[in-house]
């Protein structure tokens, strides 16, 4: 969990699916990035809202800029929690289709829903990973 100040003091749950961890390792895509995009979720700076407590935001490739990097989509509910569930880079892909989204609408519901006992099981059986903060990211915000 990761608190800022900004206006008013929040903290932020942020966890990932196995899923997007296999594509965040394999595009070595660090923990400080997806900290900043739940920055940038925090501030309203969201590239789409696709309805259903789901976003898309870019993250840039290292060395890069973001129009040609990954984009990631995210259950997210401001100043509580956000999951990232799925990512791919732009040049793999346009976007998601209909089907898709809709399924990841769905299990964004469902991981927002979750208690905080329900999260702890997932974090201890390994289906979650909670986005690791560290002073370099708390600096940022």
């Amino acid at each position: 969990m990761y608190c800022y100040h900004s206006l008013s003091y929040s903290c932020v749950s942020g966890n990932k699916i196995k899923g997007f961890v296999r594509f965040q390792r394999r595009e070595r895509i660090a923990d400080t990035a997806l900290v900043e995009t739940i920055l940038a979720a925090e501030r309203g700076l969201v590239d789409a809202d696709l309805g259903g407590g789901l976003i898309k935001l870019r993250i840039a490739r290292p060395g890069q800029g973001k129009s040609g990097g990954f984009r990631t989509l995210i259950a997210y509910r401001r100043g509580e929690r956000a999951v990232f569930l799925f990512g791919f880079a732009k040049n793999e892909r346009d976007n998601v289709d209909d089907d898709e989204l809709e399924t990841l609408r769905e299990r964004g519901k469902l991981f927002l829903a979750l208690n905080t006992g329900q999260l702890a099981q997932l974090l201890a059986e390994g289906d979650l990973t909670e986005v690791e903060y560290d002073e370099k990211s708390k600096a940022k915000s």
